[in-house]
């Protein structure tokens, strides 16, 4: 394990922690990600998962709690919080960040409790629907061409470790769905039956579509079943992270019953 001050801001390494940080796409290309904070690197090392850098401030490394999760990692880059923030996406930088070997890709798995994701814009909900998914028994989530990349530092922050217990798979298609040998299911305004009503299927996946046009025609047509979710307050729908916890955790609740 090496100790490496740094103080130029051109220096290579922060250069290339800088794209990782503040480009949402650039793992895809360097093939590893930017884990923010403490939690995020504690996360991984949980998971069994070591990163292969650290980057922490002069200030942080006196604390021996973070100095200490600091050397987990076999290359460690000091610097000043002036120069840590300009590798930083966040307005208030963590003090320290990782870098981490992208995991291996993985292929879907048929027959496995799910969550498909349709085309997700915004990375605070995809980050929340993967934490969902991990908290309630959800191990897969498949996320169809379109949908936010969900390694980028987004997704990671608001996901607050739950990549490192699911299996993600990026880049589908709605045919590709077939090969999970699950029944599909959806939530939909002028459903006739309401998500309480329902003995649902297990193992299912279910389908969480885009925030403004919802899950598309051709993948609504391979759902097996569409649902709604009561709103006695009166209000039109909900938020996509929302409407997927409460999915999830009626699935969950029919399982433990």
């Amino acid at each position: 394990m090496t100790w490496q001050p740094i103080s130029a801001r051109d220096n290579p390494q922060l250069q290339r922690l800088r794209k990782l940080a503040q480009d949402g796409n650039a793992y895809r290309k360097l093939g590893s990600v930017w884990l923010e904070g403490d939690h995020l690197g504690r996360a991984a090392l949980q998971r069994g998962l070591g990163p292969q850098l650290a980057l922490i401030t002069e200030e942080a490394a006196q604390q021996p709690a973070l100095r200490e999760l600091a050397e987990r990692a076999p290359r460690v880059l000091v610097v000043s919080s002036a120069l840590f923030k300009t590798v930083s996406g966040l307005e208030s930088p963590a003090q320290i960040g990782f870098e981490l070997a992208l995991p291996a890709t993985q292929d879907l798995t048929p027959g496995v409790d799910s969550v498909v994701l349709d085309r997700l814009q915004d990375a605070g909900n995809v980050g929340t629907i993967l934490r969902s998914a991990a908290a309630l028994g959800f191990g897969q989530v498949l996320a169809l061409k379109g949908t936010a990349a969900l390694w980028s530092p987004k997704v990671l922050r608001a996901g607050m470790g739950a990549h490192f217990a699911l299996r993600l798979v990026e880049g589908l298609g709605p045919e590709d769905l077939s090969r999970l040998q699950l029944p599909l299911l959806a939530t939909s305004s002028h459903a006739a039956q309401q998500l309480h009503q329902v003995r649902l299927p297990r193992p299912c996946a279910w389908v969480m579509g885009h925030e403004g046009q919802g899950v598309q025609p051709a993948l609504m047509a391979r759902c097996s079943l569409t649902l709604g979710i009561p709103q006695p307050g009166g209000e039109e729908s909900l938020n996509v992270g929302s409407a997927a916890a409460i999915c999830l955790y009626e699935s969950a609740r029919q399982r433990l019953a």
